[in-house]
């Protein structure tokens, strides 16, 4: 089993910065990717970005492409989402998830572990 806890949510103004981390513990070696994903009131869990464990390689939803970077710092088993220039439309809980399987993915079924949830609130 693989535990994440995420930190750093908050409340910030739009156009404004916000990071926010994912501490990874457990059977870490199981981890084949990391995600972050996001949902608004009302709204199904989407794709923000994921990162590849091992060797780095990332993919975007097109809604954060340019203003979002995922990281991961193996030494302390964290993955890291910075985001920048935020809207409005950003607002949502985010949520961590831990993938074991072969290849990238953006479907959050494809995702066996996952975070309790940071709320991130971009005021007007």
């Amino acid at each position: 089993q693989v535990q994440l806890v995420e930190s750093g949510g908050g409340l910030v103004q739009a156009g404004g910065s916000l990071k926010v981390s994912c501490a990874a513990s457990g059977r870490t070696f199981s981890i084949y990717a990391m995600g972050w994903f996001r949902q608004a009131p009302g709204k199904e869990r989407e794709f923000v970005a994921a990162i590849k464990w091992s060797g780095g390689s990332t993919v975007y939803a097109d809604s954060v492409k340019g203003r979002f970077t995922i990281a991961r710092d193996f030494a302390r088993n964290t993955v890291y989402l910075q985001m920048n220039n935020l809207k409005s439309e950003d607002t949502a809980v985010y949520y961590c998830a831990k993938r074991s399987g072969q290849r990238m993915s953006i479907t959050p079924g494809e995702y066996d572990s996952w975070g309790q949830g940071t709320q991130v609130t971009v005021s007007l």
